[in-house]
């Protein structure tokens, strides 16, 4: 399957690929695209958005696109469900909604700065959320 977001991954967007690859998905392709082209690549590729605005797959209250995706696709690992805290604390910005919030956003934050790209910001981001 092929799954859209918007371009410059960072928190939600370097973690969703992490869930979808590990638990829905594991040949998954990403499209990073601007904004106004998510709906054109969701028709033209067939593509499952996510973490864009309007989306099934991304923020609604409190909860963030990473919420979206273990809610809908029924994930109960514990370990999962513990990262979800931690990364719609880190998303949201309620830092204080999880100790490991702040690190977690700096850790993106420095992983956007150094690579090439968004592939290259998942790759890298990857080994954070294992």
């Amino acid at each position: 399957m092929k799954w859209v977001t918007r371009l410059f991954v960072h928190v939600d967007r370097t973690a969703c690929p992490w869930l979808i690859k590990r638990f829905i998905d594991p040949k998954a392709e990403f499209l990073f695209v601007p904004v106004e082209k998510i709906e054109e690549t969701i028709k033209k590729e067939k593509a499952i958005p996510y973490d864009a605005p309007g989306v099934e797959l991304g923020h609604h209250g409190d909860s963030c696109s990473f919420d979206s995706i273990v809610e809908k696709y029924r994930i109960k690992d514990p370990a999962v469900l513990e990262l979800a805290k931690i990364v719609r604390a880190a998303d949201t910005d309620k830092l204080e909604a999880a100790p490991e919030a702040a690190g977690l956003e700096a850790i993106m934050t420095g992983i956007g700065i150094v690579s090439r790209d968004d592939h290259d910001a998942i790759a890298k981001a990857t080994i954070v959320y294992d």
